[in-house]
Parts: structure tokens; sequence; C-alpha cells
């Protein structure tokens, strides 16, 4: 079987079983966090199509990406999470599926759902490995799903090196037929290393964009703006695919900057978690 191996255990976060559990319970309790730890709702209502969420180290982004997965064990269990990631790397093609085998973390193997992994493919969305060995987008999702889900959870990773609103349109339109109790997540920074200031008054109007499924305008607004936010393409994208698939409101459960959590407030980096509902 194919194993991707993580890539940024030890740094982006802990590289053992227990110093990972310690992090991720640490980012719930914590005080930009939701506050405690969430239990999985078994009759929940599953009204969550899509969540935007952080990808930074987890000492810096981890309370703010436990309001996504809080809000999403409150609203029910998941079998495949499709996780929509910027491509940092360079590696691969403009969009890249891994299609089948498994994801190693500290917590387990989260293995891939090949059927619909191989569902998306066609037109710019291709099966390609290589745009995911170093890249981290995607998986700093994967241990919050595993600690809520364990190793009953499936994932499709996609990895868009190509984020202008064509592809972003074209992926969305494949996200948008996939069948079954699935959630997307969009993996994304917002503004990076700007005075607190700033990276507020930017990152509030992306947010704004989002709230009202308004994709267009979140790409008018990062170029008028000069917006740093590393994953609009993935927003974008699952955006168009929640509103497809029946998203009627958009909720930010939770915004804070790396200033917030680390103290540093010299150049900051803007986080936020955001759930798209029926």
């Amino acid at each position: 079987m194919n194993v991707r191996k993580p890539a940024v255990a030890g740094t982006f976060y802990a590289s053992t079983r227990d110093g990972l559990i310690e992090q991720i319970e640490w980012s719930y309790r914590h005080k930009l966090g939701p506050g405690d730890i969430p239990e999985v709702n078994e009759s929940g209502p599953r009204e969550i199509v899509a969540l935007v969420a952080p990808h930074a180290g987890y000492m810096a982004s981890g309370p703010v990406a436990a309001h996504a997965y809080s809000s999403l064990a409150r609203d029910g269990r998941v079998d495949t999470a499709v996780i929509v990631g910027p491509n940092h790397t360079g590696y691969g093609t403009a969009v890249s599926v891994w299609p089948s085998g498994t994801w190693s973390t500290p917590l387990g193997n989260a293995r891939v759902n090949e059927d619909l992994a191989t569902s998306l493919l066609g037109g710019i969305v291709r099966a390609e490995e290589s745009a995911h060995i170093y890249e981290h987008s995607i998986e700093l999702q994967i241990p919050w799903l595993q600690h809520l889900y364990g190793d009953a959870v499936q994932i499709v990773p996609v990895a868009m090196l190509a984020q202008d609103a064509d592809t972003a349109r074209e992926v969305g339109e494949a996200l948008s037929k996939v069948v079954g109790n699935v959630v997307l997540i969009a993996s994304t920074d917002l503004t990076h290393y700007e005075p607190p200031e700033s990276a507020a008054q930017k990152d509030t109007g992306v947010m704004a964009t989002l709230e009202s499924f308004d994709s267009d305008e979140m790409y008018r607004w990062l170029r008028a703006e000069s917006c740093t936010m590393c994953g609009y393409g993935p927003v974008a994208a699952v955006m168009y695919a929640a509103r497809k698939l029946g998203a009627t409101r958009a909720e930010l459960l939770k915004y804070a900057t790396s200033g917030d959590t680390t103290g540093d407030y010299s150049r900051v980096v803007g986080y936020a978690s955001v759930a798209f509902r029926r």
C-alpha cells in the first residue's frame, strides 16, 4: 500500500502521538479556542457542507483551527474529508490529487477514499503524488480529523498549484459532484507578515466575501488590497462547490492572528475558521 509519510511532524506539530494529542487538546482549551474538547455528536444534523481552516504550526493557528473541528464534531460524524490546499512547493501538476493508499501521522494512517478521488479526475485535475510529498497545507488538517473520528474517516487530498478563478471554478465543479457523507475543507492562512492593523483590515474584507459566497469579489479584493492569503484558490473552489451542494449560509467561527497566540505582534499572520452550512 502506498503510504505518504508526514513532512512536517516535529516542526508544525508534535512528532509523537502523546505530544500531538496534547497540542490538539491545548488548542481546544486555549483562551482563543472553543474552550473544551468536543465529543462527536452521533445524532448531529450534518448541516456543515464545507469548512475553511488554517494550516500554520499548531502553536500559532491551533486555537483558531480548533473552532472548525469543534463545530464539525457537534455537527456529527463524517465518512470522508476532501481537503483542498494550496501547493506551496511548486511540484506536480496544476491540480494534483493523491489517488490511493494512506497518509501517515503520529495518530495513525488515514485511508484515501480511492473511489471519490478517482471521481474528481479529469480536465485540469490529475492524479499526481509529487505535489504532496513536502506540502504541509493538507497534512495539517488530518490529525484534527483523526482526533475526532479515529481511523474511520477517509480523506481525499487535493493540492492546487494553479489558483486562478477559472481553475477554482473547474475544481469547484468537480467537487460539487461528490456524493456520500462528505465534508469539504479548504486549507488557508490569510494575510502574511504584516502589522496587525493592516492584516485585520485586509482579512476583514476577505471574510466578508466568504460570508456572501462571492468568490469574484474575493479575487477583486485580493488584487485591490495586495492580500497575501495563500489558499484563495482552494477557498474559491470549496465555496463554489458548497453553494451547489446546498449551503445557504457561511458562519465565521473565529478570527485571530499569530500575534494573539504567540505574543509577537511585529508581523502577524491572519487565521480564520469558517463553516458553510445547509
